[in-house]
């Protein structure tokens, strides 16, 4: 099965990780088959989580775990090369099946040269403490060409695909998918959902998928979107509850590949979703790591996407409020750019608090 779970977005219980409901849906995963687990040291709680739902509940043959090393947040070599040992620590797996060098674009990639960690991870590899290494990849398609003939032993690649940026300027999904397939690396495909957005898109394109089929979920025709590509091992859907579990194991326990027409649909619906003037947030929450104001950026930014997606403008006051009522808000900002340095998105957040600001004074 190509579904992989993706552990960024675990149910919460307030600001705590439900184990419970954790439990739930690791256990439906690996009952339809599922084994891709697929978490990062920067995630938040996931790999403390998945230590108490997956590792310490199922045989270590069962499922192959995935994690990642972020260099941006690491002030030295020795401080980011030991976020294997916290890693291995946390989540109690023994080993690392898919060790990734973690969100590599051009505001990063010197820094994992800096550090050596290319050396590192295939060090690792040969100690046996990971099975399997490559990189997650948010730059360019040059820089990605660049990086697959300087490591051509990088045995995979993780890549942001989706209906909606297929031929988006900014992340041109369909020129970096051509260049892996072009290099003969397996791809594991991140965001396919783009955040969650296009399981609750726009009205327009709500339109156009249910009048192609008023049973399938909106998530379910991007995951099977991005299933559909050759080469593709896995899609990670950061699924949040049971029930979105089990709406992405019935269609894909038994995929069904995209026909003709339903890439035409698709198509139209990303023309459909860029008709609407949105900001492009996946809710990552990397840019709110190093802002000195700790500014709830991503928060911020789906009020307003509540307002330009949907036209709930009051629902959006509301949920901007409620985001800085104890919090910096958007005219805080003191412009000093760590956010736009970590932003995968390449969003001009700067500029974007501002309007927000604007917005919502």
């Amino acid at each position: 099965m190509k579904l992989g779970f993706g552990l960024m977005r675990l149910p919460r219980k307030g600001i705590v990780i439900d184990i419970p409901q954790t439990c739930e849906m690791v256990d439906l995963f690996l009952d339809a088959g599922g084994t891709y687990f697929d978490t990062a040291y920067i995630y938040p709680g996931s790999e403390d989580a998945i230590r108490k739902a997956l590792c310490e509940r199922h045989p270590r043959e069962s499922y192959t775990l995935a994690t990642k090393l972020n260099a941006s947040i690491a002030l030295t070599e020795k401080l980011a090369k030991t976020q294997l040992d916290t890693s291995l620590k946390r989540t109690g797996a023994g080993y690392i099946d898919y060790y990734l060098l973690h969100t590599i674009m051009e505001k990063n990639v010197q820094r994992y040269e800096k550090f050596d960690l290319w050396d590192f991870v295939r060090e690792e590899k040969e100690a046996g403490r990971i099975r399997h290494y490559g990189f997650s990849f948010h730059g360019t398609p040059p820089l990605l060409e660049k990086l697959l003939q300087e490591h051509p032993d990088a045995e995979f690649v993780q890549l942001q695909i989706n209906y909606c940026d297929w031929e988006d300027e900014k992340v041109c999904s369909r020129e970096i998918y051509e260049i892996a397939r072009r290099y003969g690396k397996p791809i594991v495909v991140m965001e396919p959902v783009k955040g969650g957005r296009l399981a609750d898109p726009p009205e327009n394109v709500r339109q156009l998928l249910t009048q192609a089929d008023p049973n399938a979920s909106f998530a379910s025709w991007a995951i099977r979107f991005a299933a559909s590509l050759d080469g593709v091992m896995s899609v990670l859907s950061g699924m949040s509850n049971v029930e979105q579990m089990k709406d992405n194991l019935s269609y894909m326990r038994d995929l069904t590949p995209l026909n003709d027409a339903e890439r035409e649909l698709m198509r139209k619906a990303a023309e459909a979703f860029h008709a609407v003037k949105s900001i492009p947030c996946t809710g990552c929450g990397y840019c709110v790591k190093g802002c000195p104001k700790g500014i709830p950026i991503p928060e911020i930014f789906a009020a307003r996407n509540e307002q330009l997606l949907y036209g709930r403008f009051e629902a959006g006051a509301q949920m901007y409020r409620d985001a800085v009522a104890d919090k910096a808000c958007a005219a805080d900002c003191i412009a000093c750019g760590a956010c736009e340095r970590a932003c995968p998105q390449h969003i001009e957040i700067i500029d974007t608090l501002k309007s927000c600001a604007n917005t919502f004074k």
